[in-house]
């Protein structure tokens, strides 16, 4: 039986990445932390293993207990943090002590899969017409999300692929039940209100979380892609008002207004964010981070290689991924 670690496996995604190698039939262990959240995890064949990315000795103590996996998935990570260095101890010194202690316990698995972001690349190809990102574009993370995402594939370019196998995966914006970023969004448009940043054009991707799991599979079983990256996205180009106009369908929602937001007004909005979380020591959405990736006017990539390497398929188009969000946040009381 194949047996397969995922890490941020309480989280949006991860937990979705476990549900997926449970219908394979995969021996699945659930990386987590003593006090995550289980509330995604209630199959009983799912098997734990509490470990600490922040400490590599203990994790090296951790993993012997657990032995070897044929595939390991790395997608835990933080999106939100009150100081900037808080990104890069987590997902970038996160990432290191776990392929460290992977390698130091001679436990390297077949293959491993690091889940990483198309924010690594920053405000890219910003001139209008805008054009896909490409694989060969210059990275130019612009977020400290994005800056600690980079260093951790700049550490994984390090290793040669015969002594660490790793693939990596850069999905666009991820959307689903369970996510709780874009339920934001969702939550605004049910009172009505719909805001966008800027009045430039932005071009917009997005990538329903039933399609990332499919490609985290295909990277784990595609022959002759070790140490490469992919864009992940649905393969379509969308603007803001075409998820605000879906979502409002699914809600039924008659009446909404749309505010188009001046990108100064962002600015001070996120400012206010960021202060009221160093302030209070609650995470917050909209925050200086958050602010340029807001402002950023192209999310379009180029997904041609995960189709062609991988054999990536996106089933979910954007209507048919709003429609099955809204009805589980509908369903599970959120709304």
């Amino acid at each position: 039986m194949i047996k397969i670690l995922v890490t941020g496996a309480s989280g949006f995604i991860g937990s979705y990445i476990v549900e997926e190698g449970l219908r394979r039939g995969y021996e699945v262990w659930a990386a987590v932390r003593s006090t995550s959240s289980r509330a995604y995890l209630q199959d009983a064949r799912i098997r734990f293993a509490e470990i600490n990315l922040g400490n590599k000795e203990q994790l090296k103590e951790q993993l012997r207990q657990y032995g070897r996996f044929d595939y390991v998935v790395h997608a835990a990570g933080a999106t939100k943090c009150l100081r900037k260095e808080d990104f890069f101890r987590t997902n970038t010194e996160g990432t290191r002590h776990l392929v460290e202690a992977l390698m130091e316990t001679d436990l390297v698995p077949r293959r491993f899969v690091f889940v990483s972001s198309l924010s690594v690349f920053g405000a890219v190809r910003e001139e209008q017409p805008y054009k896909p990102i490409l694989l060969s574009d210059e990275a130019r993370p612009n977020t400290a999300y994005g800056e600690s995402k980079w260093a951790s594939e700049e550490f994984l370019r390090t290793l040669p692929v015969d002594r660490f196998p790793y693939v990596i995966l850069r999905p666009t914006g991820v959307y689903g039940p369970r996510e709780k970023d874009y339920f934001v969004m969702v939550k605004s448009i049910a009172g009505h209100v719909d805001f966008a940043a800027g009045w430039k054009p932005q071009d917009i991707t997005f990538i329903y979380v039933a399609d990332v799991v499919q490609a985290v599979y295909k990277a784990l079983e595609a022959p002759d892609i070790l140490g490469k990256a992919y864009f992940l996205s649905d393969g379509e180009v969308y603007t803001s008002r075409t998820f605000s106009d879906l979502v409002q369908k699914e809600l039924g929602t008659k009446c909404v207004l749309h505010i188009k937001a001046p990108l100064l007004l962002m600015r001070v909005i996120c400012a206010v964010g960021d202060w009221w979380m160093h302030r209070t020591g609650k995470l917050s959405v909209l925050n200086n981070d958050k602010y340029n990736i807001l402002t950023q006017r192209n999310w379009q990539c180029d997904i041609t290689p995960a189709r062609r390497e991988l054999g990536f398929r996106p089933e979910w188009p954007l209507e048919r991924g709003v429609r099955a969000t809204v009805k589980w946040y509908k369903e599970a009381g959120w709304l």
